[in-house]
């Protein structure tokens, strides 16, 4: 109840915030505003992975079974992850298609996100290979672990190694978006609204996993 009412409260905020209060970036103008979402979608998506992949140790360490909705909280950790990123996806190909005139361009955080994509999309695939599988929730849950240990390399190390275009406000020295106290404090807002979201459709999913377990009686 906590997090939904924050979450009603904050994203309105964010969003009058972004187009209404804070001012456009230098150079980059108008087309600036989407960082206020942009940033916060990425970020969301990175700790649904590393909460998928938390919770898949949990579940690989208890031995006795005792909670065996860990596995289905991770499942859905990873489900929104997926969202999360193909929404930074798009809003990225939007940024780069106002920025560097073409939707795409194969630019190192750009091709390392499609990467990640790829591994979570694959976990999807096994996932659904090992139905009925009596080891479907340990060979799953090792899988979240092993993918969650590439998130950071494939999006704080590659792109900090290879010259990128893409500009940074937070982790890049070199190329970075000029941000005054009303940006930061918009771009704050829109991370916390954005996490709050998270977790609201966490607690939502985790719920229906709950009636789901109830239901085939487990």
């Amino acid at each position: 109840m906590i997090i939904s009412n924050l979450f009603y409260l904050l994203m309105p905020l964010t969003i009058f915030l972004a187009f209404m209060w804070a001012p456009p970036a230098e150079i980059l103008g108008e087309a600036s505003r989407i960082i206020y979402f942009h940033v916060p979608l990425a970020w969301v998506s990175t700790l649904a992975f590393f909460i998928s992949g938390i919770l898949s140790v949990v579940y690989l360490c208890d031995k006795e079974k005792k909670y065996r909705l860990i596995e289905e909280k991770a499942n859905n950790s990873a489900c929104i992850g997926i969202v999360f990123t193909i929404l930074t996806i798009v809003t990225g190909s939007i940024w780069s298609k106002i920025s560097w005139g073409a939707y795409w361009n194969w630019d190192p955080r750009q091709t390392s996100i499609i990467v990640l994509l790829l591994i979570y999309l694959a976990y999807f695939s096994l996932r659904t290979a090992l139905a009925g599988n009596p080891s479907k929730g340990k060979l799953t849950s090792s899988y979240l672990i092993l993918a969650m240990i590439t998130v950071p390399f494939l999006i704080f190390v590659i792109p900090r190694v290879y010259l990128s275009l893409h500009p940074d406000p937070i982790i890049n020295t070199n190329i970075k978006i000029s941000l005054d106290e009303k940006m930061k404090i918009t771009l704050l807002a829109g991370l916390f609204s954005f996490t709050f979201l998270f977790f609201y459709i966490f607690s939502l999913a985790n719920r229906v996993s709950r009636i789901n377990q109830i239901i085939e009686g487990e």
